[in-house]
């Protein structure tokens, strides 16, 4: 039997509840999910399932990540609710492509383990799944795994094997809703120039689970538990002398009170350069390789290659002498003598992270 997977939380607890139901029945995983969005959280969940299906002893194939094509069909549905007509048409596109699979393994059945998921509608992934039956020969099988109190059971199985947890279905168009629901910042879809791994990014979870697949393989024993902390994302920052946009960098945690404001040197004081508004501070690059025992070039080469955010709250807590600053610090090729126009449009807000330890 060919069976769908959408994530390691739907897909590791439906696989269980196969393999104790039909013990004699060969599965074969098929992860096909070109709707996941970004890539990174793509990459994510096929890392936790590949986890997954390697400790449930099944095979797993990975499907083509045909976004663009995904795109095209669900165009004009972009504002469908969660359950709701673009839902369908994706159910549709990850079937007819799972059905083909299926053919050309010589399977001549298929289930999805989003049937298990209770953010899915039941009756249309039966409809879909009953349309390709009819028309590819392919026989779809609807497990129901939910009642029961399966879905407590499932969030169980999730908690025991210390499973990815997503906090989204997937797509661009679901996240961003729901995102406006709860009045919260979209930093999933952050992509800085910067490089850096932000805190509490797709990118920094990315990092985590692949290191805890590391510490399972050395079979040292771990943690993954959750902490509070006060996050934060750069939108827009510039700095400009004489008219002119010259390069800058503002440190991590870097704000004022509105979005841009203007002044003039005021005063130094160990090496730092003292606006006359809004609390901020400049530093030439010089010292920030100094204090951070780096070697850039050029300011430049430090917006599109910058360090990890953890040197830089360093060098903000050796600067201001207090971890808790959030005042602007820019560094600069060369301070400025003439007036500075700055804008700095930034986003700090309560969040929490996945953190990782491993236990010896």
């Amino acid at each position: 039997m060919l069976v769908h997977i959408c994530c390691s939380v739907d897909s590791h607890f439906f696989i269980e509840k196969l393999q104790q139901e039909y013990p004699d029945e060969k599965l074969i995983g098929f992860f096909y999910d070109p709707n996941i969005h970004p890539y990174s959280e793509y990459q994510l969940r096929l890392l936790d399932v590949e986890r997954s299906c390697q400790k449930l002893g099944i095979e797993l194939i990975e499907g083509p990540y045909d976004f663009e094509n995904w795109m095209d069909a669900v165009r004009g549905l972009e504002n469908e609710p969660e359950k709701g007509a673009r839902c369908e048409v994706c159910f549709d596109k990850r079937f007819e492509v799972s059905a083909h699979k299926a053919l050309e393994l010589g399977e001549r059945t298929m289930t999805t383990t989003l049937l298990v998921s209770p953010k899915k509608s039941q009756e249309q992934l039966i409809r879909s799944g009953e349309v390709f039956e009819a028309s590819h020969g392919v026989k779809f099988i609807a497990f129901d795994y939910r009642k029961n109190n399966g879905t407590a059971d499932q969030g169980r199985v999730a908690k025991e094997q210390q499973l990815y947890r997503q906090d989204y279905c997937g797509c661009l168009f679901g996240l961003t809703m729901q995102r406006n629901q709860q009045h919260r910042l979209m930093d999933e879809m952050f992509s800085p120039i910067t490089h850096q791994i932000l805190p509490a990014s797709i990118e920094e979870r990315l990092q985590l689970y692949t290191r805890r697949n590391e510490l399972e393989d050395s079979k040292t024993p771990y943690r993954i538990f959750k902490e509070r902390f006060y996050n934060y994302r750069l939108l827009r920052g510039l700095v400009k002398v004489a008219g002119s946009v010259i390069p800058s960098y503002p440190i991590f945690y870097s704000t004022i009170n509105r979005t841009s404001t203007d002044g003039k040197i005021d005063f130094e004081l160990n090496g730092q350069f003292f606006l006359n508004r809004e609390e901020v501070r400049f530093i030439t690059l010089d010292t920030f390789n100094t204090l951070t025992a780096l070697s850039y070039n050029s300011t430049q080469e430090l917006m599109f290659n910058a360090p990890s955010v953890e040197t830089e709250i360093a060098l903000r807590t050796l600067l201001t002498d207090n971890p808790f600053s959030t005042s602007a610090i820019i560094v600069v090729d060369t301070i400025p003598t003439e007036k500075i126009s700055l804008v700095l449009e930034t986003k700090t807000y309560e969040d929490t992270r996945e953190k990782l330890i491993s236990i010896n």
